[in-house]
């Protein structure tokens, strides 16, 4: 007799895989794409402050969620979290932002990936590569957890060293060790500072810090990736304090390299920094190596968002949020109805980016740039609640295996530097529109929520009233 399906998952994580995971979904495009037009915006120094503050923002909304994580190892837990230390309406619209961001970036990292494919094969269509990314990236995903956890690894394997790469050769070239075109001595640092620290003015380096979170979104996947990891409490606290201390590494670290050797007015106006750098001196191949790591870094971003918009669907079901056989799991721990309606999700967005680009995409590409900030306020708001009901409930701070420092300053500091990145956007035109769709998007979730439990009570009650009669 064959076994029945449940609702269960395997924890099959080990601790390098949670580590890859939560680099892979954070080093992407952003970095190897869009730092030169973070450096031409901000300033060199600008771009390397913003950079800086986003970083210890991210780092503060880790810990926050490290507590909760090995309190409460649950697959798609943020939701899980705001549903019970801020309120079951929270807690649902938390999960549909996370689902929609990672559904939506599906569909343009498809594309994206499609376009560097024309690159070396000119007279192919786009969607012919996209199609077969999408069969890849989908089967990666549906053999099993364990699978998909080793594809993600050496997916994100090639952007490190890629990067460790940039850093290194980028150095030699910042003390003169080894030439670079249009220098004839070492740059050293003088690109940095030579036209004033903030040439475009000290606002630049705040509408930068909007760019530059949304740059860091993806560290949060060690909280979606909780209720598959080997032993949690060792492995969730360590993957936190690693993967922070490589982004500050990755990020800044290339920022000062691209910084030091592209004068600030040329970054990001015409190509990849990345390139421009490897050009420069000389490497060869230079374009189509760093296109071959751009490709990787998006079928990995790929990887990683089905998993999470995966996870969080099924974690909806199986609070009950959603209609429970979105929760089934097969034989081997991979809820598949969940991640055919995300793959179907990030299909439509990829549709709607070619039919209603300036409409229904817009509105979809707004609404997920924001979701990841208020994503991060619920967790640190969680924790802040978790804490406070932790204590009330007779336990000590001792007993916890994780512990978010400096309580409840951190946490609060972590809340209203989140805070302000969406109220930020106010001051930048080309992102205000964002903050517009968003408030009408986020009415609209707890708007449902609330609409379907008062349906759902009025049910009950008449079928209560029918069975006394």
């Amino acid at each position: 007799m064959q076994k029945q399906n449940d609702n269960s998952l395997k924890r099959k994580m080990e601790a390098r895989h949670l580590l890859m995971i939560s680099l892979g979904g954070v080093i992407g495009t952003g970095l190897f794409l869009s730092s030169g037009y973070t450096i031409h915006e901000a300033g060199p120094v600008g771009a390397i402050l913003a950079y800086g503050i986003g970083a210890v923002v991210v780092y503060l909304v880790m810990l926050c969620l490290g507590e909760l994580a090995v309190a409460m190892p649950q697959t798609g837990s943020f939701h899980v979290y705001a549903d019970k230390f801020i309120g079951p309406g929270t807690g649902f619209t938390v999960a549909i932002l996370y689902w929609l961001t990672w559904t939506v970036a599906l569909g343009s990292e498809f594309t994206a990936a499609g376009l560097i494919m024309r690159t070396w094969f000119p007279h192919s269509p786009t969607w012919i590569w996209s199609l077969l990314f999408m069969i890849v990236i989908f089967t990666s995903n549906a053999l099993s957890v364990r699978f998909f956890a080793e594809t993600e690894f050496w997916f994100s394997s090639i952007k490190v060293i890629a990067i460790i790469a940039f850093i290194v050769i980028g150095g030699l070239a910042i003390f003169g060790i080894i030439p670079i075109k249009g220098y004839s001595h070492a740059p050293l640092f003088k690109n940095l500072y030579g036209e004033g620290l903030f040439p475009n003015g000290f606002k630049g380096v705040f509408t930068t810090m909007l760019t530059v979170n949304f740059a860091f979104s993806g560290t949060e996947l060690i909280g979606v990736t909780a209720g598959e990891t080997k032993d949690p409490e060792k492995n969730i606290p360590k993957a936190i304090r690693t993967t922070l201390l490589r982004l500050v590494i990755f990020f800044i670290g290339s920022i000062v390299v691209m910084a030091a050797l592209i004068p600030w007015k040329q970054a990001g106006v015409e190509q990849s920094p990345f390139v421009l750098v490897f050009k420069s001196i000389g490497l060869p191949f230079a374009g189509d190596l760093m296109n071959f790591v751009v490709l990787t870094a998006i079928l990995s971003a790929a990887n990683s968002g089905l998993y999470a918009s995966t996870r969080m669907l099924w974690s909806l079901a199986h609070e009950k949020m959603i209609p429970a056989h979105y929760a089934k799991t097969n034989k081997r721990g991979v809820p598949m109805t969940a991640l055919l309606v995300s793959m179907v999700g990030g299909v439509l967005a990829l549709v709607s980016s070619v039919v209603a680009a300036s409409t229904v995409y817009l509105v979809l590409v707004s609404i997920s740039g924001l979701a990841v900030v208020i994503v991060w306020m619920a967790i640190a708001l969680s924790e802040i609640n978790f804490r406070k009901q932790w204590l009330k409930s007779g336990h000590t701070v001792a007993e916890l295996k994780f512990k978010t420092p400096w309580y409840p300053l951190l946490p609060w500091i972590a809340f209203i530097m989140s805070l302000l990145s969406c109220v930020l956007i106010v001051f930048d035109p080309t992102q205000r529109s964002a903050l517009f769709y968003m408030i009408p998007f986020l009415i609209v979730c707890y708007a449902v929520y609330y609409g379907k439990k008062a349906w759902k009570n009025k049910n009950k009650n008449k079928k209560k009233n029918t069975d006394f009669d």
